[in-house]
């Protein structure tokens, strides 16, 4: 994957995760309720747009959310794009 010396930082206080490439401040937000997390909106830059930033972000964040034992609800258009490219994934949805 590329990106894979970037860290993922989940900033609760702002409910996202985030990435800093090239000093931009890439993200997901997302809202907890009930052992689930609804991934809401990704954000990226348009500096950094056609990269693969977006995707190697929302990989990252799918690593997270199984190695917190969290299941998923997609809201946002692009995660659930990913999710019909990358249909493994899948086993981490609500």
């Amino acid at each position: 994957m590329k990106y894979d010396d970037i860290p993922l930082n989940n900033n609760e206080a702002k409910h996202n995760f985030e990435m800093t490439i090239d000093g931009e401040r890439c993200f997901i937000d997302y809202m907890l309720r009930d052992g689930k997390i609804y991934l809401v909106h990704t954000e990226v830059p348009q500096a950094l747009e056609g990269r693969g930033v977006a995707g190697a972000m929302v990989e990252k964040t799918f690593i997270y959310i199984e190695e917190h034992h969290l299941k998923m609800v997609p809201l946002c258009p692009y995660v659930q794009q990913f999710l019909k490219r990358r249909p493994e994934w899948n086993r981490l949805l609500a």
